[in-house]
């Protein structure tokens, strides 16, 4: 159930994805994300730190997105840019036996922004082998794969695909919220926001 200030929130998102809808994500960006990122000297000019806003934004969009589909809850989603985080899906909770697919969303929501999916499960082998400073996710992926998957990190992440891949759209129109949007989106306006792709 949405607030009368979260419906508020949710037509006003809605109307400006609407009449942005034919700009770029990097045009949406609010100027609150750039300034945190290039003002804490984490990038040399606005232009970077633009484009990682947009990484964040589909990086934990994908996050929130995956806990929408495994039926997990949070609290909020957010591009804060922090001491130890570029962004954050906060208070996850309700994660099932495949909490897995969460912490590979991040990840593979990145790589569905720019179409660039690993094909051959030897390349995916690969790069999960050098997968390991992501803010924790790759060290909970690793531990919430093994009741279901064991060892076997490709399959696990064969699986996390199927269930995102389809979800692009969703990913895309939550993470162009998350841009415009000067501060967290609560849980209830995130799965409105997820519902209307």
């Amino acid at each position: 159930m949405l607030t009368p200030t979260q419906h508020r929130t949710l037509a006003g998102i809605n109307a400006e994805l609407a009449r942005l809808i034919r700009y770029d994500d990097e045009s949406l960006v609010h100027d609150k994300w750039i300034r945190q990122r290039y003002d804490c000297g984490c990038y040399p000019t606005y232009r970077p730190a633009r484009t990682a806003t947009v990484r964040t934004a589909w990086h934990e969009a994908g996050h929130a997105i995956a806990a929408l589909a495994t039926g997990a809850q949070f609290s909020s989603a957010s591009i804060h840019h922090g001491v130890r985080s570029e962004g954050r899906v906060h208070k996850i909770r309700g994660a099932t036996q495949t909490a897995f697919v969460i912490d590979a969303a991040g990840q593979i929501a990145e790589r569905l922004m720019t179409w660039t999916m690993l094909d051959g499960d030897a390349e995916l082998g690969r790069w999960l082998a050098t997968w390991r400073a992501d803010g924790g996710d790759a060290r909970r992926f690793r531990r919430d794969i093994a009741g279901r998957f064991g060892g076997d990190e490709v399959g696990a992440w064969r699986y996390s695909e199927a269930v995102l891949v389809p979800l692009r759209p969703k990913i895309r129109h939550l993470a162009r919220a998350l841009l415009l949007t000067p501060r967290p989106l609560p849980y209830a306006v995130a799965a409105a926001l997820a519902d209307a792709r």
